[in-house]
Order: C-alpha cells, then sequence, then structure tokens
C-alpha cells in the first residue's frame, strides 16, 4: 500500500517507517496458521480492567429473536471505566431493555453484558450500510456515566 489517496496525515497515522500497513483490527492466530480478527482495537471496551469485544456481545445480541441490528460501544463509567452499551434496532417493537440485558446475562460471563440498552428505529449507517459506530460512541459518551454502575 502506498497510502491514502490525498491524505499524507492519515497515511502516515497508520504506515510505519518500514512500510507496514496498522489496520487496527485485533486478531488471533491460530496454531494452523490461520488468523481470525477479533475486533478493531477501538472498539474494545475495558471495564474494570477486562477487555470486552464488543463483536462478540453483538453476535450474542443478534442471537436474540427480536433484534434487527445491534453495535455495541463504550459508555464512561466512574467506577469500572466503561461499560458496554448496545444500540439495537428491532424487527417488531415490545422487546425491553431488561428483556435483552437477562438473555444475554444467561449467554455470557456478567462483566461483558450491556448495561444500557438504546432502542432506535435504524442505526447510523454509511451510504454502503456499514455501521458508523464513531456516531454511537458519541451518542454514548453524551449520556455521562451508567447510574448503575456496581450492577
Amino acid at each position: 500500500m502506498l497510502g491514502y489517496l490525498k491524505d499524507p496525515i492519515g497515511t502516515a497515522k497508520c504506515m510505519t517507517e518500514e512500510g507496514w500497513f496498522f489496520t487496527g483490527d485485533v486478531g488471533v492466530m491460530h496454531p494452523d496458521g490461520y488468523l481470525e480478527i477479533r475486533d478493531r482495537s477501538k472498539d474494545v471496551i475495558i471495564s474494570g480492567g477486562e477487555n470486552i469485544s464488543s463483536v462478540e456481545v453483538e453476535s450474542v445480541l443478534y442471537g436474540h429473536p427480536a433484534v434487527n441490528e445491534a453495535a455495541v460501544v463504550a459508555r464512561p463509567d466512574e467506577y469500572w471505566g466503561e461499560t458496554p452499551c448496545a444500540f439495537v434496532s428491532l424487527k417488531q417493537a415490545g422487546t425491553t431493555e431488561k428483556e435483552l440485558i437477562e438473555f444475554c446475562r444467561a449467554k455470557m460471563p456478567r462483566y461483558m453484558v450491556p448495561k444500557t440498552v438504546v432502542f432506535k428505529d435504524e442505526l447510523p449507517k454509511t451510504s454502503t450500510g456499514k455501521i458508523q459506530k464513531y456516531l454511537l460512541r458519541e451518542s454514548a459518551k453524551q449520556m455521562g456515566s451508567s447510574k448503575l454502575s456496581r450492577l
């Protein structure tokens, strides 16, 4: 890769002097040589010293029959530092925040469960259909610290 078109600052941020391109992805290398991308480093939520993969939490949320779209970002928390905040659009109205949290609790460790669920008619997307997490991160930041921080 030679760099981003007409963006020398963006290129400098992602390219090393040796020519390596840093994608910002986090992955694991399996014994058979297979590289599995797990998440974006900027999407990892650090809650009480635990690293939470937003992709893992989203995959559980997508397992709920009422969930149409899901995106998980960090919400500031005075006690834990950050907690998972889920933005969800539903296939049909009627599912509650409590129901989704209990669904997640049954399928993942407690520290990974979203402490907040925000319902939206539709999540913000780019023209190609990718969810714009940076907008959701800003919304979560504006919400301030979670009230139920020790739960």
